[in-house]
């Protein structure tokens, strides 16, 4: 598993526990929704720190909360 693949995962399960769609994750987070679909696609390797706080905004959660679930945890990542 990467990075990636752990915020991908990450992000997809928060929209389907707040029943919202990407588009609507976007919305929330102010940020265009061209970003959080490369993200969520995994077009985007390294999100910014920046997108992932705006992200944590909008989903109604700290930063912390966004990175602290077991995949993140527990995960020996590969290098990307």
């Amino acid at each position: 598993m990467t990075y990636s693949d752990a915020i991908i995962k990450r992000l997809t399960q928060l929209c389907t526990d707040k029943n919202i769609t990407v588009n609507k994750l976007a919305s929330l987070s102010g940020i265009t929704q061209s970003t959080v679909d490369n993200l969520t696609k995994g077009k985007t390797k390294n999100p910014k720190l920046k997108i992932l706080h705006k992200l944590a905004i909008g989903l109604d959660m700290t930063i912390s909360e966004l990175l602290n679930f077991p995949e993140m945890n527990e995960t020996i990542f590969e290098d990307e």
